[in-house]
């Protein structure tokens, strides 16, 4: 990784421009710069000497190209999610972004954590939406001290949803602030410990961490499995299905992405930042990330 001098964008029709403040950086990133993404879809990445990383970013709205929402405006503070293809990441300067992808900031929250919100936010709420349970039904999550995890625990709390979390010892007090009805071993005794609970399974699972098949074992007859990346064994097994977020097919659902803001301005979603980089540093935060059991993200300060 190293800094780039590109030229500076500008919005085009539909469009806006942020001067970011600040881009977190997700286990995405790590992804994509390890060119798995490539393999599956090698169109995604076309040849290039430069490609700019991230998908969040937080910072003040300083140019606004035509027929964009009105609420859009110059010195509006704002949060993107961009799909970070070629240099058109969010860990730069500026990002340009279409303003579909752009809603304004929540209210009261420093650039630093609202980065975190919108990437995460979608993962988990699409996760979530992938289980296709009503209120009153019982989930789990596994991984649900991280950033995607917890989001994961607090949207099932507010749907009316009864949730199982995993936790280490370590965990376990930020795991319950965060809303879940029962804890659970993180690792090899999850399953069990989960069917001594719902001796049936539970309607549906959010795997935010291991992406195995030995976590179906937990779901009961019929159920969903919703991961963040394909599980490699994965297998229809008593009718559970197994399926897997997509976040780029929500990058331009606007209500979606308001709704969130709107649940970080209220408080249902908590919002972590696990270290604060300058930009010459982004090497040690994407390693810090990789690095695994990081409570929160990493995050870039412009």
């Amino acid at each position: 990784m190293r800094i780039l001098e590109l030229p500076e964008p500008h919005a085009g029709r539909g469009q806006v421009r942020i001067k970011v403040a600040a881009a977190d950086v997700n286990p995405s990133d790590g992804v994509y710069r390890s060119g798995y993404v490539k393999e599956l879809n090698p169109g995604a990445f076309p040849e290039s000497d430069a490609y700019v990383v991230g998908w969040d970013a937080a910072g003040v709205i300083d140019e606004v190209g035509d027929d964009v929402r009105p609420e859009l405006t110059v010195g509006t503070d704002a949060l993107a999610l961009v799909l970070p293809q070629l240099t058109r990441g969010a860990q730069a300067e500026y990002v340009v972004a279409p303003a579909e992808s752009v809603v304004r900031a929540p209210r009261g929250v420093a650039p630093t954590a609202a980065s975190t919100l919108l990437m995460n936010g979608v993962t988990a709420r699409q996760a979530l939406e992938l289980l296709e349970v009503p209120p009153g039904a019982t989930v789990a999550v596994i991984g649900a001290a991280g950033a995607v995890g917890g989001f994961a625990v607090q949207l099932a709390k507010a749907a009316g949803l009864t949730v199982i979390a995993d936790a280490s010892e370590r965990d376990r007090d930020l795991v319950a602030a965060l809303g879940a009805d029962h804890l659970v071993p993180r690792g090899d005794g999850f399953t069990d410990a989960v069917l001594r609970l719902r001796p049936d399974g539970v309607d549906g699972l959010i795997d935010t961490a291991q992406f195995t098949a030995a976590a179906g074992a937990a779901v009961r007859e019929g159920g969903v499995v919703a991961t963040l990346r394909p599980a490699t064994d994965a297998a229809v097994d008593r009718g559970v299905r197994w399926r897997t977020v997509d976040v780029s097919k929500d990058l331009g659902d606007t209500g979606a992405l308001d709704q969130l803001r709107d649940q970080a301005e209220s408080g249902v979603l908590t919002l972590r930042v696990a270290a604060t980089f300058a930009p010459e540093e982004a090497a040690q935060a994407h390693t810090l990330m990789e690095a695994g059991g990081v409570r929160g993200r990493p995050v870039l300060v412009f």
